[in-house]
């Protein structure tokens, strides 16, 4: 009898290779900016908590974990491959309700979030960020995640403005093009 091997590895990579720009606009496609902010609040909420988890689906939890794996992937993607249409150079005074967390340093330079970002911690680090407040967020443990996760988080929350940002001066960009054609 011939055995067979099964392989479990996870055939996400199949086919094109895509930008980190493509893999936002998939995340965007599938998450909403503030439902993610606010999901990604509540796991950080509820993993900080002693006795308590949260009371939402595991299976969401866990999609909602690759999703953002995939995302800060795709954030670091783009810190590699720089553009220079992403920077605002307009010079007027921007609203602080409109900046969100960035500075304005960071609204005019979106990219300057992710080289922060990535300059503080590795993919590594990140992903051991996702990973504790995913697993302490889904059950009621004595100990808190042995590491600082207030930073980590406040970068992925800052990398998701950014990446919206970022997305919306694409399409800006190319509605302007389409209109001078």
């Amino acid at each position: 009898m011939k055995k067979i091997k099964t392989n479990f590895n996870p055939r996400f990579r199949a086919g094109k290779k895509r930008s980190g720009l493509q893999l936002m606009e998939t995340f965007f496609q599938f998450n909403e900016l503030d439902v993610s902010k606010e999901r990604l609040c509540n796991i950080m909420n509820y993993a900080v908590k002693r006795n308590s988890w949260i009371n939402e689906d595991p299976a969401a939890i866990f999609e909602f974990y690759q999703s953002m794996r995939s995302f800060i992937r795709a954030g670091y993607l783009i810190m590699l491959k720089e553009r220079k249409w992403m920077i605002d150079t307009q010079p007027e005074k921007i609203s602080p309700w409109v900046l969100g967390l960035l500075s304005e340093k960071e609204y005019r330079n979106p990219l300057l979030v992710f080289k922060k970002a990535f300059r503080e911690y590795t993919l590594k680090e990140f992903d051991y960020f996702m990973s504790g407040i995913v697993y302490f967020s889904m059950g009621v443990y004595e100990n808190l995640p042995e590491r600082n996760i207030v930073m980590p988080y406040i970068h992925t929350v800052k990398m998701l403005d950014a990446a919206h940002l970022i997305l919306q001066r694409k399409r800006e960009k190319k509605i302007a093009d389409a209109h001078s054609e």
